[in-house]
C-alpha cells in the first residue's frame, strides 16, 4: 500500500514527519508520499515557493525509510486538487492500494472539496484523529464507505473510510514562521536541515 499526505508544509516540522513515521509503520506502507501543493484551492498561496518548500521537505525527508517528497502538482499550472493528484497517482501505481491521510479537521470540511467524492474511485480515504478532536457524524454516502477494520484497505484498491489515531504533536508552520519573523530560535520544532535552509534563504522573515 502506498500512502498519500498533501499540504503546504510551509514549513515542513516534525508534527508533519511524526504523522508519516507513524501511519508508515501502522499500516505497514512500503512508502508514503508527502506532496506539496503548489496552488492551495482553500487558502491564500504562501509566500514562499512551491519549490523552495519542496526543496525543504526534501531535507527532512533524508534518512527516513519510505517517506518522499512528491512533486507532481509543482507541474501542473491549475490549482492543487486532490482528485486530480490521485487520480495522477493511480496512473503510476495502478495495483496498489492508495491511502489518503488527512487531518480531522480536513475531513470536517470534506464536503467543499473539489469532486470529494470522486476521491474514493482512487483512494481510500483515512481520517487522522486526536485526542480531544471530534469528527462529524458519518452519515449517507460516507456511512456506506465506513469500516472498522484495517485489513479491508488491503483487500481492495480504494474506496473505504477508516479512522486512525495517531500521535499529537501541538506544531504549527504558522506559529513556526512567526517565531522566525520575531528572530527567535525554532529549533526542536522542525529538522536543522530547514532551518539552516530557511536562514541561507532568509525564508519567513516578515511576521504574519
Amino acid at each position: 500500500m502506498i500512502g498519500v499526505l498533501g499540504g503546504t508544509f510551509n514549513p515542513i516540522h516534525y508534527a508533519h514527519l511524526r504523522c508519516a513515521i507513524e501511519v508508515r509503520d501502522l499500516f505497514g506502507l512500503a512508502q508514503v508520499r508527502l506532496i506539496p501543493n503548489a496552488q492551495p484551492p482553500h487558502r491564500q498561496a504562501p509566500q514562499v515557493s512551491p519549490e523552495r518548500r519542496a526543496d525543504m521537505l526534501d531535507l527532512a525527508l533524508v534518512g527516513h525509510t519510505g517517506l518522499i517528497c512528491d512533486r507532481r502538482e509543482l507541474q501542473r499550472p491549475q490549482p492543487s486538487f486532490m482528485v486530480d493528484t490521485l487520480a495522477s497517482l493511480r496512473g503510476d501505481f495502478p495495483d496498489q492500494p492508495l491511502l489518503l491521510f488527512i487531518g480531522n479537521d480536513a475531513f470536517n470540511h470534506l464536503g467543499g472539496w473539489h469532486r470529494w467524492q470522486q476521491l474514493f474511485d482512487y483512494a481510500h480515504i483515512v481520517v487522522m484523529t486526536r485526542p480531544g478532536s471530534t469528527a462529524k457524524r458519518v452519515e449517507g454516502f460516507l456511512r456506506g464507505r465506513c469500516t472498522r477494520n484495517s485489513q479491508d484497505l488491503c483487500g481492495a484498491l480504494a474506496g473505504k473510510l477508516f479512522f486512525q489515531a495517531v500521535t499529537a504533536l501541538d506544531i504549527s508552520a504558522t506559529a513556526i514562521r512567526n517565531c522566525i519573523a520575531r528572530q527567535q530560535d525554532p529549533s526542536f520544532l522542525l529538522p536543522d536541515a530547514v532551518i539552516a535552509y530557511i536562514r541561507q534563504h532568509q525564508l519567513y522573515q516578515v511576521p504574519e
